[in-house]
C-alpha cells in the first residue's frame, strides 16, 4: 500500500487529550470527533486537513490515556498515516485496531517539515520526503497489520474472514 499526502508536524509528548478532548468523549462517532481533532494544540487542524493527510510527530505520540478516541479522530480526518519518531505502546495497538497505519520513523522525523509532501510504502517501510528527496527506511508493517488497514480496522478485518 503506497500513501502520500501532506505533513501536518507536530512535536513530542503529543497525548490523547490534545488529539481529541475529553470534553468531546461523549461520541464514538469518527465523523464528530474529527470535528474537533487537534483544536487545542491546532486550531485549524480540523477545518484544514485533507484526506490522505499524513501527521508527522516527535517522541511518545498518542501518550495518556487509552482511549480509541484519538486514533479515531485522526482517521476521521482522513489522515492517511501517522508517523513519529516513537509511539505510547497503547495509542500504537489502538491505531492499528481502527485501521490508522503507523510507522517509527525514529529520529529521522526531525528533517520532515509542516507542509512537506510524503510518500509512504508501507510495505516496504520506505518514506520518501517527495519535497526534500530525502529516503528514509522503518520498519515494514507486517502483512497482516496492512491487511487490517485496507479492510478499515480490526472488526472489518475479522469479519471478511481473517483475510
Amino acid at each position: 500500500m503506497i500513501l502520500e499526502g501532506k505533513v501536518w508536524r507536530y512535536g513530542d509528548n503529543v497525548d490523547t487529550d490534545v488529539i481529541i478532548p475529553a470534553r468531546y468523549l461523549n461520541t464514538a462517532d469518527p465523523r464528530e470527533l474529527a470535528a474537533h481533532c487537534m483544536e487545542d494544540i491546532d486550531p485549524a487542524f480540523a477545518g484544514q486537513v485533507a484526506v490522505g493527510d499524513i501527521i508527522v510527530a516527535g517522541k511518545n505520540f498518542g501518550c495518556g490515556s487509552s482511549r480509541e478516541h484519538a486514533p479515531l479522530a485522526i482517521k476521521g480526518c482522513g489522515v492517511a498515516c501517522v508517523v513519529a519518531d516513537s509511539f505510547a505502546r497503547i495509542f500504537y495497538r489502538n491505531a492499528i485496531n481502527i485501521g490508522l497505519p503507523v510507522i517509527e520513523l525514529g529520529d529521522a522525523v526531525a528533517g520532515i517539515a509542516a507542509g512537506h509532501r510524503l510518500r509512504i510504502d508501507l510495505a516496504a517501510g520506505r518514506v520518501e520526503n517527495v519535497t526534500t528527496g530525502e529516503v528514509f527506511n522503518a520498519q515494514p508493517l507486517p502483512e497482516f497489520v496492512q491487511a487490517i488497514a485496507k479492510a478499515g480496522g480490526l472488526i472489518a478485518y475479522v469479519k471478511e474472514g481473517w483475510a
